[in-house]
């Protein structure tokens, strides 16, 4: 099984540290029309799921008449976080006129399989519909899926009606729950489209000014390491960072080892520099292995300075802040004119892992 990148075609980001083609930001895919039936295979799939959060088992027999809308994500993707206040409003709006909203929480990091970071990102999120824990991608391989986040609009006969893969396309993907809606019979079936203001990382994305693409930091699928003598795999390495950086590229300074999907800090003071061109930074990481259940400090710096009101949720003005457990950071939110900077962060304790940045 393959399993793709969070928003992006797996075969488009896999390269040699420091090679492979020129980033283009990513574009999201068209929703399917509703003239695309199939079977109801991938609702079966639902029976005898491993774990449920937010709701009791639910079957594609308990499920019948009703229209359902299955959201394949994984918390720490950047991209199903700027389409959940969407998903998330629809839940809201149309639940009392039949709309089911399923949750399947298919991980891509070995961290979003353990059931209780998925338990404390839901509530950390304020995720309220049913959730699917995934975690084997039983229920991804039955409906064939590929992407972080997909939907998909199945009407109530079981069939899959419409799909839509990546960001984007909301007026559209409400028409269809409407549709299928009124074909249900729904009698109170709404015509009006959701307003949604999100904001932190739900922001949409500054899609004209953003110049970098999502980045793994892991040596199977990372690109653009700028290290000299370049990535030591599985072993512990002292780094350091060049004199300057090219733009899209990125460093270790310190004690590291970089396995296959993360880079761990071996010591205090571990640095990770990066040149981007985005409004929005985020990074995922966590406290590693060797730290797990002890916070670590971190700092963050924007051109050498402290971010200001250039921070993200995570940090404070000075660019502080903790990691408590695996997720996604948003570190950078840049208030003024979107240019070319060179990020920096410096973890004060040891134990960090970090696995990927990404950027809106």
């Amino acid at each position: 099984m393959k399993l793709l990148a969070c928003g992006m075609v797996l075969a488009s980001m896999i390269a040699v540290a420091g090679g492979g083609v020129a980033p283009q930001p990513i574009a999201s895919a068209r929703a399917s029309s509703l003239q695309d039936p199939s079977s109801e295979r991938g609702l079966r799939s639902l029976d005898g799921a491993e774990q449920w959060l937010n709701s009791p088992p639910l079957t594609a027999e308990s499920l019948r008449g009703k229209v359902v809308l299955i959201d394949f994500w994984t918390y720490s993707c950047i991209n199903w976080r700027r389409q959940y206040p969407y998903v998330r409003a629809w839940f809201d709006k149309y639940r009392s006129q039949g709309l089911v909203v399923i949750g399947v929480h298919s991980p891509e990091f070995a961290f979003e399989k353990d059931a209780g970071n998925v338990r404390r990102a839901v509530k950390d999120i304020g995720v309220g519909y049913p959730v699917v824990i995934d975690s084997g991608h039983r229920i991804w391989r039955a409906f064939g899926n590929a992407y972080w986040p997909a939907l998909y609009f199945i009407d109530g006969q079981g069939k899959i009606r419409a799909h839509q893969f990546g960001e984007g396309d909301y007026a559209r993907s409400e028409r269809i729950i409407q549709q299928l809606l009124s074909e249900a019979g729904s009698p109170a079936a709404s015509t009006d489209l959701v307003a949604v203001n999100a904001g932190g990382p739900e922001a949409a994305a500054d899609w004209k000014n953003l110049k970098s693409p999502e980045n793994y930091v892991g040596y199977a699928r990372t690109q653009y390491f700028a290290s000299p003598g370049g990535v030591v795999p599985d072993r512990r390495q002292l780094y350091s960072s060049p004199s300057r950086l090219a733009s899209n590229r990125w460093a270790l300074s310190g004690d590291w080892t970089i396995g296959p999907e993360s880079a761990t800090s071996q010591a205090a003071n571990g640095r990770i520099v990066y040149r981007f061109q985005a409004r929005d930074l985020h990074l995922v990481m966590g406290p590693g292995p060797a730290a797990r259940g002890t916070p670590v400090r971190f700092r963050v710096r924007i051109d050498g300075k402290p971010p200001g009101a250039s921070r993200g949720v995570d940090v404070d003005e000075q660019g502080y802040g903790t990691l408590d457990y695996p997720r996604m950071y948003q570190l950078i939110r840049q208030a003024g004119p979107v240019a070319d900077r060179l990020f920096e962060i410096e973890f004060l304790d040891p134990g960090a892992e970090a696995f990927s940045f990404s950027f809106g």
